[in-house]
């Protein structure tokens, strides 16, 4: 039987230990290809900019004990998932796993999150799709911290990961978003959920140098933080991992028809 091809992202960049830990992985399942950012993305969520140079440059990489050829790829996450599978593979992959993230992606935030929007691109072609973020109690998620513990994520990617290949999953279900916390192991419970309802991560101005700035910083809803359903609840209050299933249908949850009255 033939081994199952995946494909594999970040938005952290191709430099990312969670990139390798999840590489590694994965490495057990199937073919690893692995086509990232060249550069930082983080808060790219599934943009497509135009002054992406859509450089591939083929980089020697040693994961684990095996020197790999991996792909810095010249554009966002999800340009990155795009080239991956229309110049790099040259076929639809069984899979796309972005991640792991330098930090945890909850809530109505997922659609700013550059692992998500990688996560998205792929479902958008019909492929089974997976973002799995960490999430670190430290602000620190642009760095590549070598002191982040990423063997805990990476067997929960492998985990879910298998299940995609394995099993097909519902019509509205275009990805899975699954949010590792920090203090989890392989026996932490999981815990499929709903997105919380509210921002998680609270923009703020930020001064220095006498230049202005916008930043974030964690700040969950307490409405997300008391309903049991939620990405929130699972990763802040029970720490348990988060499994979020999507979809690619952002329309509301409306009755078209009333709407139209009200318009009228």
């Amino acid at each position: 039987m033939e081994k199952p091809q995946i494909l594999l992202t970040n938005d952290d960049g191709i430099s990312s230990p969670g990139l390798w830990a999840a590489a590694k992985a994965l490495s057990a399942l199937g073919y690893v290809t692995v086509a990232a950012p060249r550069e930082q993305h983080s808060g790219a969520g599934r943009s497509v900019p135009s002054w992406s140079d859509g450089e591939i440059k083929p980089t020697k990489l040693m994961i684990g004990d095996a020197e790999w050829t991996c792909y810095a790829m010249g554009g966002s996450p999800a340009q990155s998932a795009q080239m991956g599978i229309l110049q790099v593979l040259k076929r639809k992959p069984d899979l796309v796993v972005s991640g792991i993230n330098y930090g945890e992606n909850p809530a109505t935030d997922v659609t700013l999150s550059g692992t998500v929007g990688a996560a998205l691109e792929a479902a958008a072609s019909g492929i089974p799709a997976l973002a799995v973020s960490l999430q670190l109690d430290n602000q620190d998620y642009l760095g590549h911290s070598l002191e982040t513990d990423f063997s805990t994520a990476a067997f929960f990617t492998a985990k879910f990961a298998r299940i995609l290949l394995e099993k097909k999953m519902p019509p509205d279900v275009h990805a899975l978003n699954l949010n590792v916390p920090i203090d989890a192991t392989p026996e932490t419970p999981w815990r499929v959920t709903r997105l919380g309802r509210h921002s998680y991560f609270v923009a703020y101005l930020k001064e220095a140098d006498g230049k202005s700035r916008i930043d974030a910083g964690p700040s969950p809803h307490p409405d997300d933080l008391a309903d049991p359903t939620t990405d929130v609840y699972a990763l802040n209050v029970s720490h348990m991992v988060s499994v979020t299933p999507l979809s690619l249908d952002l329309t509301s949850r409306v009755k078209l028809d009333d709407l139209q009255k009200l318009f009228d």
